[in-house]
């Protein structure tokens, strides 16, 4: 849950779709804005297992997904299902922003 108010959320959100038109090109400009933002790499736990947390992509079938990597294994995760850490690393106020933007 965001420690964010829904001001705040809404300004986040109304700052990454300055010039967007249509719902594909709103997820781009938020995740632009995750991506651009989201201090990466960091640690977190997914299923139990020590994750590092390398970039964030954009994917047409799962939305914004962040790419975790344990050893010589790589897997995407959906951005909103991604445990994160505490404190949670800095930019992760833009996932809030996602979430919100979804909701």
């Amino acid at each position: 849950m965001s420690k964010l108010s829904k001001a705040e959320l809404d300004a986040l959100v109304g700052e990454a779709m300055v010039d967007c038109y249509d719902r594909e090109e709103q997820a781009a400009g938020l995740y632009t804005m995750i991506q651009d933002n989201l201090a990466t790499p960091f640690q977190t736990q997914v299923l139990g297992l020590d994750v590092v947390v390398k970039d964030v992509d954009l994917r047409d079938n799962a939305g914004v997904v962040a790419i975790c990597t344990r050893g010589a294994f790589r897997q995407s995760v959906p951005i909103l299902d991604l445990p994160l850490p505490v404190p949670s690393p800095e930019g992760a106020e833009w996932i809030d922003a996602y979430r919100h933007w979804l909701a």
